[in-house]
């Protein structure tokens, strides 16, 4: 049995550590270089410090080791992979490594999640179908949820707080399900989501905007990595509703990820590339300031949220039908902004061709 009170109390113990790291991890990162300068693709008007997640990372295994400890079958291998990505985030934000480089370094650490932590995906469970092993599947399967979500919270880091703040979303909807709907052998997941929400709850103040310092990739890396593995504890064996749900919460940067690679199919450009039409950057085109449009995006994420929160207490066939609603409304809020294209709304327009032809009618 767990003390939630004694939880409690080192969570609140875990937002002080962070508040405090902090500040002194924006004075190294100036000294080391970990800076972002102001140029074409960026928001920010004067040059930043980065490498704010090391803050995150150094004050959620301090507390995980020493004020709330974990058995260590489940915390050192999370650890061993956790510290390669914020090393290879490090890195990037002092030097800015290839991109293979650090796709290098996300493998590496996912495959230690599979191999020494033993987190992986090994059946899927399909409604009114049956139970499939995933067998020789087991591998690629965990290693693309890892990828790509480690990859899609990364992408969302463009504006201050909007990533932490997204995440903050993310892993409180997690820790609700894991604590009241997946049961009490999941205490020890809960503890570790909880413990990384109160870890980023301490760095949040520093950057929210106007920001003192950025996640920088550290940061991005490290929480879209910690995310993905944390939600892969549920999905061992995998059912219609265990994987819907991280999919769902995690719906801001995993819509935003899905857009931009289509986005660029069809410009005929790279699907590494980067560029600036980004959802921060369509709502802020349209004319919402910097904060309008960080809170625009924290309401949105808590809509989706809440969405998956319904999941564990409804039937498939509820399930069906409020993915098919998620599903249409988002199309609507994608062409709306124009995220794929302002030209590209095949929705928008079909709907305005039913319109125009009811209007005739009449």
């Amino acid at each position: 049995m767990y003390d939630m009170f004694r939880v409690l109390m080192m969570g609140i113990f875990t937002i002080i550590i962070s508040l405090f790291i902090t500040p002194i991890i924006r004075k190294i990162a100036f000294k080391v270089g970990a800076t972002d300068a102001p140029d074409k693709r960026r928001v920010n008007t004067k040059v930043m410090p980065t490498m704010g997640g090391l803050a995150i990372y150094l004050s959620f295994f301090f507390s995980i080791f020493f004020l709330q400890p974990i058995s260590y079958s489940v915390s050192i291998p999370i650890f061993i992979a956790a510290t390669l990505v914020i090393v290879t985030g490090v890195v990037d934000d002092i030097k800015e490594l290839k991109p293979k480089f650090k796709l290098l370094g996300l493998i590496i650490a996912a495959l230690i999640i599979y191999f020494v932590a033993d987190v992986r995906m090994n059946l899927i469970s399909i409604p009114l179908v049956g139970d499939f092993e995933l067998g020789l599947l087991s591998l690629p399967m965990t290693m693309l949820w890892i990828l790509a979500i480690t990859n899609a919270v990364n992408l969302i880091d463009g504006l201050d707080g909007l990533a932490s703040g997204v995440s903050i979303i993310a892993l409180g909807t997690m820790s609700i399900i894991s604590f009241f709907f997946l049961g009490g052998s999941n205490i020890p997941v809960f503890i570790m989501i909880f413990t990384l929400v109160c870890a980023i709850l301490g760095f949040f103040p520093y950057n929210f905007h106007p920001a003192k310092i950025f996640m920088g990739d550290t940061g991005a890396l490290f929480l879209g990595f910690m995310i993905s593995v944390l939600s892969l504890y549920g999905l061992k064996n995998v059912t219609f509703i265990s994987l819907i749900i991280p999919i769902t919460v995690l719906g801001i940067p995993i819509t935003d990820t899905i857009y931009a690679m289509l986005r660029r199919y069809l410009n005929h450009m790279p699907i590494s590339s980067a560029d600036k039409h980004h959802m921060h950057h369509r709502l802020m085109s349209l004319g919402l300031t910097h904060k309008q449009t960080v809170l625009t995006i924290y309401a949105i994420a808590l809509i989706f949220s809440l969405i998956a929160l319904l999941f564990p207490m409804t039937t498939v066939g509820g399930t069906v039908l409020i993915l098919v609603g998620l599903l249409i409304g988002l199309e609507l809020f994608v062409e709306l902004i124009g995220l794929v294209g302002e030209d590209r709304r095949p929705l928008l327009k079909k709907l305005r061709q039913i319109a125009n032809k009811i209007n005739k009618k009449d």
